[in-house]
């Protein structure tokens, strides 16, 4: 193993097929059968989130439907996602992690990157032999088999993590990374993905050496800044660092940019009534939330998710001043969607989502208008802190708006209580 003196020491931990892994650990009945995680066919959320190796061997993919996995695997097993199960399980690698490194940081729930190039002198260890304790503590300590990526840079750190799996290390050096990295694929490369991919072969790029080989002149002018990016991934070149875990947060400190809350609806929406409940629904998530943490919004963004070719169209609009007002964002989030979208049998829509972005704290001053379009914002913010304080006491059904109550699905629905925050991108940090 050679790195240079001054490179540092990464690594990439993968927990493998992590809902799955999670599961068939809890029920250990069904360690021997091919198994999914899945969402819920009655509300059209049945794909399949994680899969065992058993599933695996028989073909299935993360994100095939649950009709065609079970087409590949008749006597498939299917389970609903636990999230507290797998969020444990994410808590206690991380404590483990954190017996070699404060540099943790978490790539979703089931990954993280470790820089332990100031551990190795007071461990008196070698990163490689930190790479195999982490993977065999693991194994004997919780029961879950990892993939573990050691590199200089974070980007080869997670290519080596994903080139072996289950229950591998894998190093990539400065004398070994041409023969694993160069000659993979160009889809293997971190954000690359379907689109960027058929750009790079169109012009005969088709593994991540030739990547790293392309001009100036070519990247500038077929993908602008992200194409420079790519190139420095390809040739190791990242020099990103790995963020501090924060063990009372189980996460690293993140700035918000945005809050949304989407749906897929049990059935399609062709009518505004219904469509109306569910805009109501998301956009007091989403303002809920923003409340929780001392934000309001200028932008308002919708997204509607078409029921014939599942296609979105997504539209934004500024706010004469930011708010966090339910109501506001509610009809604001509604006239955009009308504005773009009729809803009815010629063009059903299968999801909607809700999203605010461009945010203020709440400590910033507003400048009001002299002619207040919602005079009494007072005690509409009155309103919804009183709301809040219930549903906190009492849960998110103790108070809904009657629109919802409209619509038997829509009231069913609990947008907040369901959102998950997904991990935060290498690029958005």
């Amino acid at each position: 193993m050679r790195f240079a003196r001054s490179d540092r020491h990464i690594l990439h931990v993968d927990l493998n097929c992590c809902y799955a892994q999670v599961e068939c650990q809890a029920h250990p009945e069904l360690r021997d059968k091919p198994v999914v995680v899945a969402g819920k066919e009655e509300l059209r959320h049945g794909i399949v989130m994680a899969k065992n190796l058993l599933a695996k061997s028989f073909g299935i993919k993360t994100a095939d439907t649950l009709a065609d996995a079970r087409r590949k695997c008749p006597h498939l097993v299917v389970l609903p996602p636990h999230y507290d199960l797998y969020k444990r399980a994410s808590r206690e690698t991380r404590r483990i992690y954190y017996d070699y490194t404060s540099q943790v940081e978490p790539f979703g729930i089931d990954e993280a990157w470790l820089d332990v190039t100031g551990s190795l002198r007071c461990l008196s260890m070698s990163a490689e032999d930190i790479a195999y304790e982490i993977s065999e503590r693991t194994k004997a300590e919780l029961g879950l088999m990892t993939s573990v990526g050691l590199s200089w840079n974070k980007v080869f750190a997670k290519f080596g993590s994903d080139h072996k799996k289950p229950d591998a290390v894998t190093i990539i050096d400065r004398d070994n990374f041409k023969q694993i990295v160069w000659e993979a694929p160009v889809r293997k490369l971190l954000y690359v993905g379907a689109a960027t991919e058929r750009k790079l072969r169109s012009s005969g790029i088709l593994t991540i050496g030739q990547l790293a080989c392309a001009g100036d002149y070519y990247l500038k002018h077929r993908f602008g800044k992200i194409g420079f990016m790519l190139r420095d991934f390809a040739r190791g070149d990242d020099m990103t660092e790995v963020k501090e875990l924060d063990l009372c947060k189980a996460d690293v400190d993140r700035v918000v940019k945005s809050y949304g809350n989407g749906t897929t609806f049990p059935r399609d929406i062709t009518d505004d009534q219904t469509a109306h409940a569910v805009v109501c629904m998301l956009a007091e998530s989403v303002s809920q939330r923003m409340r929780e943490d001392g934000m309001r919004a200028k932008t308002i963004v919708v997204g509607i998710r078409s029921g014939i070719d599942l296609g979105m169209v997504v539209r934004q609009a500024t706010l004469p001043v930011p708010t966090d007002i339910t109501c506001e964002i509610a009809d604001a989030a509604w006239q955009l969607m009308c504005a773009h979208h009729r809803f009815c049998w010629e063009t059903p829509a299968r999801g909607l989502h809700v999203c605010v972005t461009n945010l203020v704290p709440v400590s910033e001053d507003i400048q009001l208008v002299l002619f207040d379009p919602l005079p009494k914002r007072s005690a509409l913010a009155k309103l919804d802190r009183a709301v809040d304080e219930l549903r906190r006491r009492f849960g998110n059904k103790c108070v809904v708006w009657g629109r919802q109550m409209t619509d038997a699905d829509a009231f069913a629905l609990d947008a907040k209580a369901e959102n998950t925050v997904h991990p935060i991108g290498l690029l958005h940090r």
